[in-house]
């Protein structure tokens, strides 16, 4: 049966983006014999191309390894390493809601930054203790006194005994491992209590259907038994027990405090929910778990197969990754430009580009995106109120009271040299400056700013007024009315759905001119002339002209009087107004992504 819970450790890693905690965790793995040096490669947690690639964590990944400490005894780590960027904080949650401790990584160069602070606070929300670790220790610009003492000033963590490591060449690591046995919490539960198991997560593996993985806190779980999931009260039968090693194993039981994972013939993809409740059929225990806070999508865009038959397709794969990564949002959209597809929700534009690109490798899909926007509460005058998540649906404007906004507090760690642009930046961008304090030689400016002004390019931006040192955090914090318009773009004066989009009055006429210079370029040429316009309401704000094509009708005149000539001028001129009264406008598709493309410079 389990394993003696004093002898189990559960923890996550938690980091800045860049600050070594996928480093940190190869080099805790080796050291603990998951895997045979010849089976190492860089960041082994980190199992999609998009990961590798980037260099960045999106999934929360787990292993469990046995560490032989120093007092003789033998311990079972669980060890979870987790996202660093601010669009996967909900992975974080999830991974620290299944874990009595964190090892908080800060770079012994950098210092602590806006993520770091974040993911701590998500930490002690979690009731999580919290063991801080200086990494990159090896490197000749480090200053861990330094680093110590901003934890301390910045975090309110005690690191006078911070542990210093070096992921890189595994200075520490048996430091480390001493620190998590004997300075992190053992978990509570009782073998003998009802099961009660947390899901933290699942994905679709094509062999073996639904893989869950858990973390049990009262009861077991072996093979051949019946569980039930408490949020649907869906029933099925273990069909294999396992852990990662890193690499699957089959064992027979999970005991309380152990995290691993099963397969039960699950074959929907709608039965799993993240944060559910896993308890026995025949026993169950008398409440769920807590689970955690539904994830809130930030940012919407639609998402459109390129080819229109790729709709089911479209529609299977999102399915998928909606049961690996809880936090996509969607439904069904109808464009009159663009065909079938799906309105997608995300936590912000990294988590969007990945989905995208997961879309694309995963499942071979060519996808349109439109430009990405966020949920507006527009109050009716009737007095209710509804969101707007595509600007093509705006009601009649005779019939709004007011538009009200989501607006984000930013955090910014920003060393001093690079403060005025970024205060710049943060007032074009219509911030609101609520707090600005130094932590040693660099400042944190805390804004007010509005999530449609940082949707765009804000982050960009910000990394390169700062060469790349200001570190960026935000948290929503409600909905303020303020003065928005909706754009509409016409083409030969029929407006065009996709195109439509809500910005602040004073930016309206800028952003509609920028789209009709861009796809004046973009629409080919016709027979007749098409007027581009940008309009708020009935009010033209900006005007392009794509001119005619015009075919020599006078040719085959040669000598005789010039009557000749304008006769046939003139009846070209004729059919060109004919033309342009019934003709129709061909608004080829890769017009549509270029003008939508994102970073309108």
């Amino acid at each position: 049966m389990g394993t003696d819970l004093s002898l189990i450790r559960n923890f996550a890693i938690i980091a800045h983006i860049d600050h070594g905690k996928s480093t940190l965790a190869d080099r805790i793995i080796e050291y603990c014999g998951g895997l045979e040096r010849r089976e190492m490669q860089e960041q082994v947690l980190d199992s999609m191309d998009i990961e590798r690639e980037r260099g960045i964590t999106i999934k929360a990944q787990t292993v469990r390894l046995n560490y032989h400490a120093k007092d003789g005894k033998t311990y079972q780590l669980n060890l979870i390493d987790t996202p660093g960027h601010v669009d996967f904080s909900y992975e974080v949650s999830r991974s620290l809601a299944a874990c009595e401790g964190s090892v908080l990584v800060v770079d012994a160069t950098q210092g602590v930054e806006a993520q770091t602070l974040a993911n701590v606070y998500l930490a002690l929300n979690a009731d999580n203790e919290i063991l801080p670790v200086l990494n990159k220790i090896d490197l000749p610009s480090a200053e861990p006194e330094r680093v110590k003492a901003q934890i301390e000033d910045v975090i309110g963590v005690d690191a006078s005994d911070a542990i210093e490591t070096s992921g890189k060449t595994g200075l520490g690591v048996d430091l480390l491992l001493e620190g998590i046995v004997n300075r992190l919490p053992a978990p509570q539960g009782d073998k003998d209590a009802p099961l009660k198991a947390l899901l933290i997560d699942s994905w679709y593996d094509s062999y073996l259907g639904v893989v869950i993985l858990v973390r049990i806190k009262d009861g077991s779980l072996s093979k051949k038994q019946q569980i039930r999931m408490m949020s649907n009260n869906a029933v099925y039968t273990i069909d294999r027990v396992g852990i990662f090693t890193p690499k699957m194993q089959d064992i027979d039981s999970l005991g309380p405090g152990e995290v691993g994972f099963i397969t039960a013939s699950i074959k929907s993809v709608g039965d799993c929910h993240v944060g559910d409740t896993i308890t026995d059929n025949r026993t169950p225990c008398a409440e769920a778990l807590p689970g955690f806070k539904p994830s809130v999508p930030v940012v919407f865009c639609s998402v459109f197969p390129v080819d229109s038959s790729e709709y089911g397709l479209l529609k299977d794969a999102l399915a998928k990754l909606k049961l690996n990564d809880a936090s996509i949002d969607y439904q069904n959209e109808n464009s009159a430009a663009l065909g079938l597809g799906f309105r997608c929700g995300f936590l912000g534009l990294l988590h969007m580009e990945i989905i995208q690109e997961r879309l694309s490798r995963e499942f071979d899909l060519d996808l349109i995106t439109t430009a990405p926007s966020v949920a507006y509460h527009i109050n009716m005058t009737d007095g209710s109120q509804i969101t707007l998540h595509n600007p093509a649906d705006m009601p009649d404007i005779t019939k709004i009271a007011g538009i009200e906004e989501p607006m984000v507090r930013a955090t910014i760690l920003v060393p001093d040299e690079y403060l005025g642009g970024v205060l710049k930046l943060c007032t074009e961008r219509r911030g609101e400056q609520l707090d600005l304090t130094y932590a040693g030689n660099r400042a944190m400016i805390v804004y007010k700013i509005p999530l449609n002004e940082i949707v765009f390019d804000f982050y960009d931006r910000l990394k390169s007024i700062s060469s790349g040192y200001a570190s960026f955090d935000y948290e929503l914090i409600g909905y303020e009315v303020s003065d928005l318009v909706k754009v509409q773009i016409l083409i030969n004066e029929e407006p065009v759905d996709a195109l439509a989009f809500l910005c602040h009055r004073q930016e309206a006429e800028a952003r509609g001119r920028q789209i009709c210079e861009r796809l004046k370029d973009l629409i080919p040429r016709h027979l007749f002339k098409i007027p581009l316009q940008a309009a708020i309401g009935g009010k033209i704000v900006a005007r392009e002209t794509i001119s005619a094509l015009r075919k020599d009708v006078t040719a085959k005149c040669y000598g005789g009087d010039v009557t000749r000539k304008r006769k046939l001028l003139d009846k070209q001129k004729k059919g060109k107004q004919r033309m342009r009264q019934f003709g129709k406008v061909e608004v080829p598709q890769s017009a549509f992504i270029e003008a939508l493309r994102i970073g309108d410079k």
